[in-house]
């Protein structure tokens, strides 16, 4: 009998609130008969340090804000037979994207935060990564092969897309979900 591994799947947090991830574990039992189609191997959930080198499926959310996360991005797709947009940060910039309306919004921002709103060490840290002049959905760094929109997805919408791809069709969003 021939050996067939179970698809590999990956999660990847981006700047969002990590209410995707937590839409995804909202799945209860749907989650554990998923996890018997399935192999997690890297997310906010696993202890792996590296994006492993061949992922079948990988669900990141959050949008793309600084040139670390570009780099990320593009290493994961380069790794990743299936990528999902996974919420409204990694579909369209959601609420990371507001500081698009802001002018020279990477200065803004860390002033803002770091000085601003600091009562000790008013002071932008040499370690916060070089933001972008603007922040992107997924899908203008790279190519995005689904969306599962939603702010969070609702949990049985990222099952559906889940329980469609390891059954090898695709799955229909048509009336399965809005924006916001």
């Amino acid at each position: 009998m021939p050996n067939n591994p179970k698809p590999k799947l990956a999660t990847l947090w981006l700047s969002g609130c990590s209410g995707c991830h937590m839409s995804l574990l909202d799945n209860d039992e749907a989650l554990l008969d998923l996890t018997k189609n399935i192999q997690l191997v890297y997310g906010p959930l696993v202890d792996i340090k590296t994006f492993p080198e061949s992922v079948d499926i990988t669900l990141i959310e959050g949008a793309v804000a600084n040139y670390e996360q570009v780099a990320v991005l593009k290493e994961v797709r380069a790794h990743s037979k299936i990528l999902i947009a996974l919420g409204d940060c990694a579909v369209t910039g959601n609420v990371p994207a507001l500081r698009n309306t802001i002018k020279d919004s990477t200065n803004a921002v860390l002033q803002r935060e770091f000085v601003e709103n600091s009562d000790i060490q008013s002071i932008i840290p040499m370690d916060v990564p070089k933001l972008l002049r603007k922040v992107y959905p997924l899908h203008e760094v790279v190519k995005v092969d689904y969306f599962i929109p939603g702010c969070p997805p609702p949990a049985g919408n990222i099952t559906y897309v889940l329980t469609e791809l390891l059954a090898g069709k695709v799955p229909l969003m048509e009336n399965k979900s809005k924006y916001g």
